[in-house]
């Protein structure tokens, strides 16, 4: 050890723990850094320095994007804000408040040495920092993905210390500091898992092996092929019908005609036509998310082909509620959400943009249109009282907020509608924005919530605008909206292979 360095001014206390500790340290350098490890010497130093600037990082994190899953874009999406806030820390705190020099190079052979050596202080290693948050974020919203980059992450923490730029203890503060990073970032945002639905009330559904007695109808507008071609490896008795918008409710009236279940891939507008024929003709529906959002059936607890393909192969499923609204001789039922006001015409406005210029760009262009457009509020009278209304917002189910996470749904059979009403005022932009940020709030100057099994709205204009699921329709007078507590019987797997937890 070069005697103008001074380890002991790394810690903090008493000279001798810290003189015994940094002997202890720097033993277990020496004895990572003379020994010869079997193909290590070309491998960890390429990726010790492609851990630079977070780089391998941000490449696994694209690689995890390109999957299509929604699991896989969501870890990606936690790993790397995990990895953020970790370097972050370590920037400004981490490498500010012990100012450790980097290690001597001496026992490390020349083959190992990174061409450019680090200029910062040695602790914590930001390096082994990034690896822990990034693999520990993904390892939080996907196990399996977690387990998969882990060894990665634990390479790149091995080589700061192979390489000779970090002592053992560098590296296992960084990665601890990595690792609270991540969890950090989880309760900002909690994971899907945090929201898992309770799995009741369950339904007795026929288990389909194999996928006979099962017919499916995906619609190729909202871009399902892949998961459909999964399906149908996994299942191979099942009947998959695959075609056009326009032809899904008649593809889904035929189907259920001879299925034991009904099926269907599609966005949240198509699954909301299998719900309401699923309905009246009795049968067990099996939803297989294809569409953009697919808020009911993330919530519902599936995700991808492998969840729904357990459900359907060992039969098990669960009744949730529906809710349903009229409006003179207008009816429907809704699965996620009804409103009447701006969201509908924004729904409208960006419908009419997104086949030339793209669905979010439509979606940001309607916003601004709507909301700068000179309007007035909605009248209605609601529970006796006429009010104006900028918009009013139903949910199939209690919305819950956690952390900066958008709502969802914790209970798909609590028996109520989630009504929030933004009142209607001079600056719409404004009223709504503060009704979202005041979202967990049940009252404030700009909205109002409540929880109700029906509700009725007299004095309606008829051809007012209202939204569903997403699709559009008008009114035609007063509208009466009311749940159908645990009518639909929805396959989806239960905790423990179909066992309560």
């Amino acid at each position: 050890m070069s005697p103008d360095v001074d380890l002991t001014a790394a810690l903090p206390g008493p000279h001798p723990l810290r003189n015994g500790f940094l002997r202890l340290d720097q033993r277990a350098f020496e004895a990572v850094a003379s020994r010869t490890w079997p193909g290590a010497d070309p491998l960890l130093p390429r990726l010790s320095r492609g851990a630079n600037h977070g780089v391998l990082w941000f490449a696994v994190g694209a690689a995890l994007a390109a999957s299509r899953t929604p699991r896989a874009r969501r870890a990606a999406a936690r790993g790397l804000a995990s990895l953020g806030l970790a370097s972050l820390t370590i920037n400004t705190l981490g490498k500010r408040s012990v100012r450790r020099p980097r290690p001597v190079l001496d026992p490390v052979p020349l083959v190992r040495q990174l061409k450019r050596q680090p200029i910062t202080t040695s602790f914590p290693s930001g390096h082994a920092a990034s690896a822990a948050a990034f693999a520990t974020g993904v390892a939080l919203e996907s196990p399996a993905w977690g387990a998969a980059v882990a060894p990665v992450a634990a390479a790149v923490a091995l080589s700061r210390v192979y390489t000779g730029v970090h002592f053992p203890s560098d590296v296992l503060a960084g990665a601890a500091l990595g690792a609270g990073a991540a969890f950090a970032v989880r309760g900002l945002v909690p994971t899907r898992a945090q929201h898992t639905p309770p799995a009741r009330p369950r339904a007795e559904v026929p288990a389909l092996p194999g996928g006979e007695g099962l017919v499916m109808v995906a619609n190729v507008g909202s871009g399902t092929s892949d998961r459909v071609r999964a399906l149908c490896d996994a299942l191979p008795d099942a009947e998959v019908v695959e075609c056009e918008p326009g032809d899904v409710r008649a593809e889904l009236e035929k189907a259920a005609g001879h299925a034991r279940a009904l099926g269907v891939c599609g966005g949240d507008g198509t699954v909301n036509a299998a719900a309401e024929i699923a309905l009246r003709h009795g049968l067990p529906l099996a939803v297989l998310p294809g569409g953009t959002l697919n808020h009911f059936a993330y919530d519902l607890g599936v995700e991808d082909v492998r969840d729904l393909c357990g459900a359907l192969e060992r039969g098990e499923g669960v009744r949730v509620d529906v809710g349903r609204f009229a409006s003179g001789g207008r009816r429907g039922v809704f699965l996620n959400t009804f409103s009447l006001g701006v969201y509908p015409e924004l729904v409208n406005e960006r419908e009419r943009w997104s086949p030339r210029i793209g669905g979010w760009p439509a979606g940001v262009l309607a916003a601004v249109r709507v909301l700068r457009a000179d309007r007035h509020p909605l009248e209605a009278e609601v529970r006796g009282r006429r009010r104006p209304l900028w918009m009013l917002f139903a949910g199939n189910g209690t919305y819950h907020r956690r952390g900066l996470a958008s709502g969802r749904r914790l209970d798909l059979a609590d028996g109520q509608l989630d009504v929030r009403v933004v009142h209607g005022g001079r600056r719409p932009a404004l009223r709504l924005l503060s009704a979202a940020l005041a979202g967990p709030l049940t009252r404030s100057p700009a909205h109002a919530a409540v929880q109700v099994p029906r509700l009725r709205l007299s004095g309606v204009a008829p051809g007012t605008l209202m939204a569903y699921d997403g699709e559009l329709t008008e009114t035609e007078g007063d509208l009466t909206l009311e749940k159908l507590p645990e009518a639909l019987t929805v396959y989806r797997p239960l905790p423990g292979g179909g066992l309560f937890s």
